[in-house]
């Protein structure tokens, strides 16, 4: 499995769901430790936990866990929330500049045609 780059050190590349599901299914039957089921499967014993806990709450729900439905909805929301801020930041000073401009040149051109008519 390739690792990932992040923030200047090497992260493993997450396991593919089917194998993620698999590895729940396993760890659900009882019959092995979970212990023993993830290191069968190459796994820490705690990555393994975690997913039978969001696999729990896929399942069944949780008052205070997101669903991973949920979670990758939120994921979306937010890199479109700071999308939309970033667009407003440009928007912003390319109006100020637009504005800045106008009143440079608009300015300055008025007062020439105001002033040549006075004369």
């Amino acid at each position: 499995m390739a690792s990932v780059i992040r923030k200047d050190h090497a992260v493993p590349a997450p396991h593919p769901l089917e194998f993620r599901r698999r590895a729940v299914e396993l760890a659900r039957e009882g019959s092995t430790p979970i212990a023993e089921v993830a290191k069968g499967l190459g796994i820490s014993e705690s990555c393994l936990r975690t997913w039978l806990a969001q696999a729990d709450v896929d399942d069944h729900g949780s008052p205070t866990r997101l669903r991973s439905v949920e979670k990758k909805e939120l994921v979306e929301l937010r890199m479109d929330q700071r999308r939309l801020k970033l667009e407003v930041k440009i928007l912003k000073r390319a109006a100020a500049y637009v504005v800045r401009e106008n009143l440079v040149r608009g300015g300055l051109g008025h007062m020439r045609y105001c002033c040549s008519r006075a004369v």
